[in-house]
Order: structure tokens, then C-alpha cells, then sequence
């Protein structure tokens, strides 16, 4: 059950929290278009729309010359930098690794020798030792020293079963357009005259050795741009070996109004094709699929609804997820079923579906991944998970919970299609993480490796509360806080939350949170709210469009709560978030800026009114609304931090930080947001990455500079 695009769309995570793995105890969210944006008439800073305008670029090297020198010459700095830089680096970390079809493992490392990251693999018998012997494929230092960029892993696409030859995505400087070439792992070196594609915003993907799928940007046709109004491609073509690019031929195509579109081959556990796999993301949530034909026939479209995700084949089993109740096939939201392809593919509208699993209300399902003959599913209940096994046979669907450590976060890292063996990490707040070794079919685990700890966690404990937001709803968070703490209002706290796109915050192991703020006393807060996906697709729905403003009300609920038990005050209660999340930052700050001396706002949405044609914007509509509709855009100026900013308030001082290189959200929301401040005569700290993407790094040097420079700031608010 080889892994599918997320919600049919392979841009689903297109602004999931990818900046938070770095910066929060959780795991793990497009280039600038050639024509200038269109831009307000009466917005003084439109111009900051410009990802690498003269004027904009100005406005940030002139604030990081104002902030850095603040920060940086902070006594504290240097030391927290150098933890922050020691663990990042660290060569003891668990070497996370997935099965390949040639039999060995793979991973990506990067230390403090190979910034940039070595792709290697070993045996699972080497793995399982202290010190395994890896053999590099690709060494990306090296690469990018003798091409003078800098390259940043974006992932491969190897050719099934063998998975030998590989479509290799990397980008300069961690931007999400990439360049596509061919690699061969048995020669480790690039495949001359192989399949080669140039910077952009696309997806490749293997139909056999000789021909692949490839959906990008193809230029103007008549007129229309082959990019959709999000920046997306939405025009696939079969590519063969040897031929040159603008000989592909289309397969299929979406349209301008779709967030993308694109094709892909949907294979067995053995490699062959089984199917292949058209499909419209008609918004970020919504999408059709379409059975193919690679010999001319029509496009046929398949039956499922709008909020529907295929999660893979199995046993002849087309799994799928849903977001929206199916009455047609007696199916509920959030449950996952499947259907037999070859009675799909023979006769879509006739076929039926089986259920395989029913969330309750407190359940959600987190990760689908699988073995040669099993499925594996990651299951949370109130905001802690375990791991699944479901096996298909002559009586349907069984399964079986595996024996791993409870109230943790578990997830399947990697499964095998050649066997029944799989590997599950296991981490906690305070639990360092492990990785477990696991066999489908007997359903035995034994630990494999374990994460030494970060920091001394002997002093501090875990906690799950419950606040009751503005409509009465119950929202849970975590708190990890020293044994000791004095419940007078005295510590320094940071609530972190990210609140949208059904991505979970779940309970996971932070080195550098753990070091550079548990370990010095503070308190670290998690807060699940609204919009995220910690209780499944309605747990996100109750805080989409016109219902957002109870995302924000069940955070100012969890920060009233914490000072109401007298964890915090407002004098010593710090916030952050990133991406969405920053969002969320921009509208506590304009909304309850008197719970708060410490707000870290990373790479964020905030200018609400416009962000539909700020670099990726309208593919989110389907998340916050579409501010050119009317009664849309009335809901939307409530709380849109940028138009929402006054003088006179009691704001505190914030830490606003984005990439010019983040071509997911623009860096003219974090500019934008800075300029104003600075208008109406605010204090503020701002710091722009000209590197780093979406993680506003692109590098490890650059996460610990990035993570330093956070807890230098909360230490100076909160704990001075």
C-alpha cells in the first residue's frame, strides 16, 4: 500500500506547521508568480509583496540590522545558541530510517559536519547496532558546494519494487519550487541523459523505467497560465526517456479555478501498477478522482465525495478516509473504509464499500501506513495515540492494538512492502524518543533504539487540562511544569498552539524546549483547539470560515485558565505559533494583548483581506473564507491582525521572524505586520531568514541561530 497524496491533493500540507518539529515538543504545512500581484490600491505597504523587491528587501535588512545586534549581544545568547546547536547536531540522535525496496534502509542526516545532509543506507542488521555502517549515496554538501547552490532534501520518488532509480526533488535555499533529476542509488550518481526537470513548482512520478507523470508549470497557453490562481500546476503529461521536455504529451488537466491538479499511479506492495490516477483539488479540502487511461480512452470519474482521501491499495483494497458523512454508502465522517478496486474500476457507481474503522468522538485517526500484507493505523484517543493492526481476509476486516508504551505519541516511521516487519518511534513530553521494531503478522515489538535525553527532566511532570471556551465547548491542553512550581501567578510559561488545517498537536519530545526553557524553570504549555485535527474532521470543521473567530476563543480560554490556576500571569505568559499558528499569534496580539508580555509571531498569515493573492493564498479560501465575497470578507475583517492594528493599545513587545525564501506563505505578511507596528510607533524585535523556506532555515547552522534568538527574547520577557 504504497502512500497516496494526503486528501488527493499533493499539496495538502501546504501550510501545516513544518516550522514547529524545530521549535515544539510535537513531531512534524511555491514560487513567486512572473506577474507582478495584484495588490491593494490603498495598502502604504503593497510594495513588501515583492518577495525580492529593492525596496522590501531594504525594509528587512534594516530591521535585522536593528534586532540582531539586540538579541545576539544578549548575555545569554552565545550559551543558548550553543545548546541549541549541540542538539540539533547531535550524532547520537536516533538515524530515523525507512524500508527500501532494495532491502535496506534509507535516511537523511544531517550533523554539524554535513549541514546539508548525506542520503545513506545500511542493513537492518547493521541498524540494529550501536554503530552502524552507513554507505552515502548522495552527499548534498558536497553537491551543493560544487554547483554553488544551496540545496535543501525535498524528497525522492524511487521506481517500485527495486526502488534503484529515483526522482530526486531538491531545492536552493528550502523554497518549495523544486528541480527534479534522476538518480541511480546503484551507481550514486546522477543518471546522464536521464529525466531531468527545471525549477518549479511540480511533481514527478514513475509509470514504468522509461516514462513518467510530470505536472508543472508549462507556460502560457493562448493566453491562460497553465498555473491555477493558488500558484499550482494543474496540467499532467506522460514524459518519455530521451525526448525532451516540450514533447510530453497531456494525460490530464484541471482547470485556473482548481488549488491543482495531477495525476498519479496507484501500485500493489509489489510495484506494479494497478491503476492510474487523475485528480482535481477543487479547494484545499475538496477534491474529484478519475480512473486514466494511458491509450486515449475518456477520464472516468469515480464516485467519492468531495472530502474524501484515498490512503493506498492492499489485498486488491482501495483504502480511503472520509472528512464528510457518505449516505450513499451508509459512511460517517471520519470513518475509513475501502473498496475493492477491480468491482470499482469495473463499475464505479455499482460498487460497495466496506467500513474498517468508526472513530468515537475523542478519536482520530492519525497516520495510515502498511507492510507487504497489512495495514498499519495510528489511532489517538483524547490526544494520545496508539499503534493498529488491520488485516483483510475471507471474514473482512480484523485487527488488533499492538503493546506499546501508553499515554504517549506513537507513529509508524516505516513500513516494509517486501515483509510483515515495520518501525513505530514513541516519545513523550518529558519521554525521550525510542523506536520500536515490529512484526505485522505476530504483532511481537521490541525496542530497537532509543533518543539519550536532552535535558534533565526528573524535576518536571505532565498534566492535561480542560478549558471551557466562549460557547461551552471543553478544550484540552497539556502543561509540563517543575514538580515544585508555586501556584502564584510567578512562572514563566509559553503556550504554543497551532489551531487548523486537522493538523494535531500531539505530546512530543523537544531537546532544545526541554534545555533551553524546562530545564531553567519554565512552564511549556500545548494548547488542542478548534480547527486542529486532534478529535478528527469535525474537531476542524467547528473552526473553519465563518466559525474561525472559536479558534481564537479557545485559546484566550486556555491562556484565562492557566492564569485563573495561577500557572502564569500575564506578566510572565508568552505565546507562539507559526504559519496558521502565526496567525493565531497576530489575532491574540490585536484582540487580548493584555494576556500577554511575549508573543513570537513565525513566518505568518495576517494580512487577511488580501492574502488570496499573496504567493500561495487561494488555495486556503476553503480554510478561512474568500474576502472578495462579500459576506465572507465581513467575518474576515473581525479579525485580520493586519487591518485590526491600532494605535493606543497595550501590545507588548513581539518577535515577528520569516524567510525571503518562503515561497508557501509570502514574507510580505511578516513585513507588513512589522511596517505598521513601526507606524504607529510600537516596539518590536523582526528577524528575515534570506534563507530557509517555510522552516525559516535551511540548515541546521540556521535552526539553532533561529531557535536561540526565540528563547533569548522569552527569556528577556518572561523570565528577567
Amino acid at each position: 500500500m504504497r502512500k497516496l497524496a494526503p486528501k488527493g491533493i499533493w499539496v495538502a500540507s501546504a501550510i501545516a506547521a513544518t516550522v514547529t518539529a524545530a521549535l515544539v515538543m510535537t513531531a512534524n504545512a511555491q514560487p513567486t508568480p512572473a506577474a507582478a500581484p495584484a495588490v491593494s490600491s490603498d495598502d502604504p505597504y503593497a510594495y513588501m509583496e515583492e518577495i525580492e523587491g529593492t525596496r522590501a528587501l531594504a525594509f528587512a535588512k534594516a530591521e535585522n540590522d536593528r534586532t540582531l545586534p539586540i538579541l545576539q549581544g544578549d548575555g545569554r545568547y552565545n550559551d543558548l545558541y550553543g545548546k541549541a546547536l549541540a542538539i540539533v547536531t547531535a550524532k547520537d540522535r536516533i538515524p530515523m530510517a525507512a524500508f527500501s525496496g532494495d532491502g535496506t534502509l534509507r535516511n537523511i542526516w544531517q550533523d554539524a559536519d554535513h549541514v546539508h545532509g548525506l542520503w545513506r543506507s545500511t542493513t537492518l542488521d547493521s541498524y540494529r547496532t550501536d554503530t552502524p555502517v552507513w554507505d552515502t549515496i548522495l552527499d548534498l554538501d558536497a553537491l551543493s558546494k560544487a554547483e554553488g547552490k544551496n540545496w535543501v532534501w525535498k524528497g525522492s520518488g524511487c521506481l517500485a519494487p527495486d526502488d534503484h532509480l529515483c526522482l530526486i526533488n531538491l531545492s536552493d535555499g528550502g523554497k518549495d519550487a523544486v528541480v527534479v533529476r534522476e538518480f541511480d542509488t546503484r551507481t550514486k550518481s546522477f543518471v546522464e541523459g536521464g529525466f531531468s526537470a527545471p525549477d518549479g513548482k511540480q511533481t514527478l512520478g514513475w509509470l514504468d523505467k522509461d516514462t513518467v507523470i510530470i505536472t508543472r508549470d508549462w507556460g502560457s497557453e493562448g493566453g491562460v497560465s497553465t498555473l491555477t490562481k493558488s500558484s499550482y500546476p494543474y496540467v499532467s503529461k506522460i514524459w518519455k526517456r530521451g525526448a525532451p521536455l516540450s514533447s510530453a504529451k497531456e494525460i490530464f488537466r484541471g482547470t485556473p479555478d482548481d488549488v491543482s491538479a495531477g495525476a498519479y499511479v496507484l501500485r500493489d506492495v509489489n510495484g506494479k501498477a494497478q491503476a492510474l490516477i487523475g485528480y482535481r483539488a477543487t479547494s484545499f479540502f475538496e477534491s474529484e478522482s478519475w480512473l486514466l487511461s494511458t491509450t486515449g480512452g475518456a477520464p472516468v470519474k469515480l464516485p467519492f465525495p468531495p472530502k474524501a482521501s484515498m490512503q493506498g491499495l492492499i489485498k486488491g483494497q482501495l483504502v480511503f478516509t472520509l472528512d464528510e458523512d457518505w449516505p450513499a454508502q451508509n459512511l460517517k465522517t471520519g470513518d475509513m473504509a475501502a473498496f475493492d478496486l477491480a468491482a470499482l474500476k469495473a463499475s464505479p457507481t455499482a460498487a460497495k464499500a466496506t467500513l474498517i474503522l468508526r472513530p468515537t468522538a475523542r478519536q482520530a485517526i492519525q497516520g495510515v501506513s502498511n507492510t507487504h500484507e497489512r495495514m498499519l493505523i495510528d489511532l489517538s484517543d483524547n490526544v494520545v495515540s496508539a499503534t493498529w493492526v488491520y488485516e483483510f481476509g475471507p471474514k473482512g476486516w480484523t485487527s488488533r492494538k499492538l503493546a506499546l508504551p501508553d499515554n504517549s505519541t506513537v507513529g509508524v516511521v516505516s513500513g516494509s512492502d517486501r515483509d510483515e516487519r515495520f518501525m513505530v518511534s514513541v516519545t513523550g513530553y518529558l519521554a525521550p524518543t525510542t523506536l520500536w521494531l515490529g512484526d505485522a503478522a505476530s504483532g511481537k515489538v521490541s525496542a530497537l533504539k532509543a533518543s539519550p535525553a536532552r535535558f534533565d527532566a526528573s524535576n518536571d511532570v505532565v498534566e492535561q487540562f480542560e478549558a471551557t471556551s466562549t460557547d461551552g465547548t471543553k478544550i484540552p491542553y497539556f502543561v509540563v511544569r517543575p514538580k515544585t512550581l508555586k501556584y502564584d501567578g510567578t512562572a514563566p510559561t509559553l503556550l504554543y498552539a497551532y489551531g487548523g488545517f486537522q493538523v494535531s498537536q500531539t505530546p512530543g519530545y523537544s531537546g532544545t524546549v526541554g534545555k533551553l526553557w524546562l530545564e531553567r524553570g519554565g512552564v511549556y504549555v500545548v494548547a488542542n483547539i478548534r480547527g486542529g485535527g486532534e478529535f478528527g474532521p469535525s474537531w476542524h470543521e467547528q473552526g473553519v470560515k465563518a466559525n474561525r473567530q472559536r479558534v481564537y476563543d479557545d485559546f484566550t480560554a486556555v491562556s484565562r485558565d492557566l492564569i485563573a490556576r495561577k500557572i502564569t500571569s500575564p506578566r510572565r505568559l508568552g505565546i507562539m505559533g507559526g504559519s496558521n499558528g502565526g496567525l493565531l499569534m497576530g489575532v491574540q496580539l490585536t484582540q487580548h494583548p493584555e494576556l500577554y508580555n511575549a508573543i513570537v509571531i513565525q513566518v505568518p498569515l495576517f494580512d487577511m483581506i488580501n492574502y488570496t493573492h499573496i504567493g500561495a493564498g487561494a488555495s486556503w479560501v476553503g480554510e478561512y473564507g474568500d474576502p472578495a465575497i462579500p459576506a465572507e470578507r465581513a467575518y474576515i475583517e473581525k479579525y485580520s491582525p493586519y487591518q485590526n492594528l491600532r494605535a493606543g493599545q497595550p501590545y507588548p513587545e513581539v518577535y515577528i521572524e520569516t524567510s525571503t525564501k518562503d515561497d508557501r506563505v509570502h514574507p510580505a505578511h511578516a513585513r507588513k505586520a512589522a511596517a505598521k507596528l513601526k507606524e504607529l510607533g510600537y516596539p518590536f524585535y523582526y528577524y528575515e531568514n534570506m534563507e530557509g523556506g517555510h522552516a525559516a532555515a535551511a540548515n541546521l547552522n540556521e535552526t539553532a541561530k533561529r531557535v536561540a534568538l526565540e528563547w533569548t527574547y522569552l527569556t528577556r520577557k518572561l523570565m528577567d
